[in-house]
């Protein structure tokens, strides 16, 4: 696999043997610790010093599906507190919607114009009911008998139901940040640009891509393809702290 920066390919990245299935990607058992499958250091703040917070997109240039497949892998690989997954990833291709999610957007085009835009959304009601799907689940995947499980069902309850509604509606938001992260690094290692957004009108976002009758709440934005030539704020020199200023060693 290749990625490129502004078309131009660049070494290829060595990743692990992957099977797949139902157009996903799965990791093999395979330790990637135990060869040279891993991107060294300084390949992978090279990647980090090329990405860039893309406010313009190239229109004409499309993810290709293995990469997209790739990314949306590693977003439902991502991790959350207890493994409870209170969101929904929304991906939008549709051209009218995107056009609509503009003006609910401030008018910032980069929401139509990057390949895909993916809308984080959090669940607004998450309950015992969720908690019981999760423990079937890993009870299912790990096989092994869903009473083994008692004892993790509890603690993961007793967690839910000592936030009211207002502080589980946040702490869920919280988590789809954590998986926005994980979109972005991954972007960056492959050498898609991505471009996250909080200005955006969550209730109109909410209506548009009828979120409320599934119990979600839009909580972020992110526009992900390939940035324009003359994107200015891509070529801008990265603006961060020293890291004298930013660290702290206890």
């Amino acid at each position: 696999m290749q990625f490129t920066h502004n078309g131009n390919a660049e070494a290829a990245l060595p990743f692990w043997p992957a099977t797949t299935y139902d157009g996903r990607m799965t990791i093999t058992d395979h330790n990637p610790t135990s060869d040279n499958t891993l991107l060294t250091p300084e390949a992978l703040l090279r990647q980090f010093q090329w990405r860039a917070a893309v406010k313009k997109f190239d229109q004409h240039r499309q993810i290709d599906s293995a990469t997209w497949s790739a990314l949306e892998e590693v977003l439902r690989l991502s991790p959350s507190s207890g493994g409870l997954q209170p969101w929904k990833f929304i991906v939008v291709t549709d051209p009218a919607i995107r056009e609509k999610l503009v003006t609910a957007s401030f008018g910032q085009t980069q929401v139509k114009d990057a390949s895909h835009l993916v809308v984080f959304a959090a669940k607004k009601k998450f309950g015992t009911a969720d908690v019981d799907a999760h423990v079937r689940n890993t009870a299912a995947l790990r096989n092994v008998p869903v009473e083994t499980l008692d004892g993790f069902r509890g603690m993961l309850v007793g967690t839910i139901q000592s936030k009211d509604s207002a502080a589980r509606e946040a702490w869920a938001a919280r988590q789809t940040y954590i998986a926005l992260g994980v979109l972005i690094s991954a972007a960056a290692v492959l050498g898609v640009d991505a471009g996250p957004m909080e200005g955006f009108l969550p209730d109109q976002y909410d209506d548009i891509l009828g979120l409320k009758e599934q119990g979600l709440t839009a909580t972020v934005i992110c526009a992900v393809g390939y940035r324009s030539e003359d994107d200015q704020y891509a070529r801008a020199p990265k603006v961060r702290f020293d890291a004298s200023k930013v660290f702290l060693h206890v």
